[in-house]
């Protein structure tokens, strides 16, 4: 039976006097109990096509086609009739929980909310009910989280609250929007694995949006491939994967970093080395703010890092990853030795460290939030020149033209603003700001997890360019497996603050020795490891 049929469906906005034609001609279906996936690269039109299906754009958009629920009109269709359909038989999880929950209600005022206003539920009925849907989306001890806060909860719980409350009132249809990318590898899995227990004991059918094909691969049973707007190709999952007819469907399966980088010559220079590296939060409490234990946020960390080399930094959230770069670049205090380019920087004072700063550089994860949009790029990019005054000589203007062109792009947009930018293009602004300073050591946070597969292997390869031109060392953050493959000459594997294996990466990658690590490894490339 056919649950959604989306027919001819045409989105436009109108925006400064003009037309912007987000989706055209799109028509799909959804048979209950199905799970299709709507892929491609951001800004392919895929979650302005399930919005419309509920009526949840802007103002400003224009909808036309069909969209037939349960043989009920969509398009068009009064608003008392789409508030009936939404979050009772049609429910959305997006790609952030924290944004999508209210940092000022409790998880129980939050799943309660849509439990009055869907069912008129309250009271102990309520209350039982939010108990049961905690538990069957696997919060544990769930009477003890009733009253905790978005902030108070990992990713992955936030997540699941968001599940639960998208379950709350018995929907059809689920609509997962980029669910998983925000979470580590492990975490991803096991929402993965939710969803998908969730279908097959509730019978829900799914519309889910990623640009993620090895989950399309594991769980869609169609797929319908999006580019500019457009569908160019679905089909059953398998056959699509099998037999892609569309160029830019090849395009997607082939977007995987490949390769392994270039060989340390062996004589490089060491960068920066650790030795026992200790990051201790105190919790202080009491009027008299006593220390009473600590936060064990890095411990013991050993590590070095040459010129020419990529060490890899993995683990989930919270296992101290960031904190670790952030120390080894004296952002934040801590114990034992940091020896950077032969010298013990660790104990040195905000003016002795000065000097150091532009040779050890830091790019981020959201390349967006990192970016000033008051500033122009050429402005951005030019930023670390006057603070740290180098080459005061040279022509300003013609070093950012230098620079923007070696990470490929446009000289001529150097007078733009971030916003006129792709995320591939923002993230590529992001490293010149960071490389026109000419580093030594170059902190790479996540710099890849926000971007689509195709962007991603552009960025890997241009990593792998600048640093065989320029001989840097990075410390590369990522809990994307995949990406470290191809970049890591050495790979630290962390868990709550403790370094839990290192080593070199084909060893690490090959022939895990931790459990941890054979977790990390099967979660990301659904392989069965075992101990060498």
């Amino acid at each position: 039976m056919t649950l959604l049929e989306v027919a001819n469906l045409a989105v436009r906005f109108a925006q400064d006097g003009r037309t912007v034609e987000a989706v055209r001609g799109v028509s799909f279906a959804v048979a209950r109990g199905e799970v299709v996936a709507l892929v491609g690269e951001s800004g392919s039109g895929k979650s302005v096509t399930a919005l419309a299906t509920v009526g949840l754009l802007a103002d400003n958009a224009t909808v036309t086609g069909s969209v037939r629920w349960q043989g009920r009109e969509m398009v068009g269709a009064p608003e008392p009739d789409l508030r009936a359909v939404r979050g009772n038989e049609i429910s959305f999880v997006f790609q952030e929980p924290m944004t999508s929950l209210n940092p000022l209600h409790t998880v129980e005022k939050q799943l309660a909310e849509a439990l009055a206003l869907h069912q008129g539920l309250t009271g102990a009925a309520a209350r039982a009910r939010i108990l049961d849907l905690l538990d069957k989306v696997g919060i544990r001890d769930a009477e003890s989280r009733l009253s905790a806060y978005p902030h108070q909860l990992s990713g992955g719980q936030r997540q699941r609250v968001m599940i639960a409350m998208a379950l709350a009132n018995g929907p059809d249809l689920l609509v997962a929007d980029e669910p998983t990318t925000a979470l580590d590898v492990t975490i991803q899995a096991q929402i993965l694995e939710l969803l998908m227990d969730l279908k097959r004991r509730e019978g829900l059918s799914m519309l889910f949006i990623t640009h993620d094909l090895g989950i399309v691969r594991r769980f869609a049973d169609r797929v319908c491939v999006m580019q500019k707007g457009e569908i160019v190709e679905q089909g059953p999952a398998a056959a699509v994967f099998a037999a892609p007819c569309h160029p830019y469907t090849r395009t997607l399966l082939a977007a995987e970093p490949k390769g392994r980088p270039d060989p340390v010559p062996p004589d490089a220079a060491e960068v920066v080395r650790t030795e026992a590296l200790r990051v201790w939060f105190p919790i202080q409490r009491g009027l008299l703010r006593r220390t009473v234990g600590h936060v064990k946020a890095v411990n013991a960390a050993t590590l070095a890092v040459r010129a020419g080399e990529t060490l890899g930094i993995v683990g989930e959230s919270g296992s101290g990853k960031t904190t670790l770069a952030l120390a080894i670049m004296r952002l934040i205090p801590s114990e034992g030795p940091v020896v950077f380019q032969g010298r013990n920087v660790q104990g040195l004072r905000s003016r002795a460290l000065r000097p150091l700063r532009r040779e050890m550089q830091i790019v981020f994860q959201d390349p967006y939030g990192s970016l000033s949009p008051r500033m122009t790029v050429g402005e951005i990019v030019a930023e670390g020149l006057g603070v740290h005054g180098v080459d005061p000589g040279r022509d300003r203007a013609a070093m950012v033209a230098e620079i923007l062109a070696e990470v490929g792009l446009d000289p001529a947009m150097a007078d733009r603003y971030p916003h006129e930018f792709s995320g591939g293009q923002r993230q590529r602004i992001a490293i010149a700001r960071a490389m026109i300073l000419r580093p030594r050591l170059l902190v790479l946070d996540e710099p890849t997890s926000a971007l689509d597969m195709t962007v991603q292997v552009q960025i890997v390869a241009l990593l792998r360019e600048l640093q065989r031109k320029f001989g840097l060392a990075y410390l590369f953050i990522s809990h994307d497996l995949r990406v470290i493959r191809a970049l890591a000459h050495h790979v630290v594997v962390m868990r709550a603050g403790d370094v839990v294996e290192q080593g070199p990466a084909d060893r690490v990658f090959g022939a895990p020795e931790q459990p941890y690590t054979q977790a990390l490894l099967s979660a990301a490339f659904d392989l069965k490891v075992r101990s060498g």
